[in-house]
């Protein structure tokens, strides 16, 4: 490449950089300023004083730790489970042929296509009928295993697992789950790293199961909690913006072990190939 092709590059991904970073600066900017400034004319782009006082006064409205200490927990459960089953499934359709293995992997993806929304009903007559509505397992066991997770899996296994090895492993006597523990997980630490920021986040970030099936408002997850800080009458956006500012810290941290993880994985599977 020449030089003037790698300015042009560098240039093109500083400017993507700026823009995927902005929402995030904004939003700093809005939870240190007072609810006023934001809807100031021209718009204020610079950092105020009362970062500190917003974050107090969420504190003072939400009971933030134990909505946190609700979401960590479901997050983290949902995200194990969901590692643990979807690689699990993704291993046996991608490496062993059973009887209905196709149609039952096309049923599978055929789930795709219907609506989460559509399923918030029934799912709620199941929980209400094992007496599971307003408890945290409402929405880990759900959200144990999905359709997604088991198809990206699958592609990864087909690439990344070479037959050779599995059939050399049989022939030392391991059984089926031997092979998945100690030879076919990891081998698949790249794939495990992204499903694992993918299903922490949205477990994280989601907001309408637990609003429907956490009826109890003192045993809600954070962004249930969050929501409460909307008055009815007069919108403070600069406490609600220190609350979601305090909320996605969780999030950073883990995308950038996670995806730390992801790389270095990736990189190293290059260089072997």
């Amino acid at each position: 490449m020449t030089r003037s092709g790698r300015i042009l590059t560098y240039l093109a991904l500083a400017i993507g950089a700026l823009i995927l970073v902005f929402p995030y600066y904004w939003l700093a900017v809005m939870a240190s300023n007072d609810t006023g400034d934001i809807y100031s004319t021209p718009p204020t782009l610079t950092f105020g004083g009362k970062l500190f006082a917003n974050i107090g006064e969420v504190f003072a409205r939400i009971d933030f730790f134990g909505s946190l200490l609700n979401t960590l927990i479901v997050a983290i459960a949902t995200t194990l489970l969901v590692l643990f089953f979807d690689s699990l499934a993704a291993f046996t359709f991608a490496k062993y042929q059973f009887p209905g293995s196709s149609v039952l992997f096309g049923l599978l993806l055929a789930t795709f296509v219907v609506p989460t929304q559509l399923a918030a009903i029934p799912q709620f007559s199941i929980m209400a009928g094992i007496g599971w509505v307003g408890d945290l397992k409402a929405l880990i066991v759900p959200a144990a295993a999905n359709a997604f997770g088991i198809f990206w899996m699958r592609q990864y296994c087909r690439q990344a697992l070479p037959d050779e090895l599995l059939e050399a492993a049989r022939m030392d006597g391991a059984g089926f789950f031997r092979i998945y523990w100690t030879i076919a997980l990891p081998l698949l630490r790249p794939a495990l790293a992204f499903l694992g920021i993918f299903t922490f986040v949205n477990a994280w970030n989601d907001y309408l199961w637990p609003l429907v099936v956490l009826v109890d408002a003192n045993n809600v997850t954070l962004q249930v909690a969050l929501s409460q800080l909307k008055g009815v009458y007069v919108q403070d956006y600069s406490v609600v913006m220190a609350g979601t500012l305090v909320a996605i810290v969780p999030l950073i941290i883990v995308f950038l072990f996670g995806a730390r993880h992801f790389i270095k994985n990736i990189a190293a599977g290059a260089l072997k190939g």
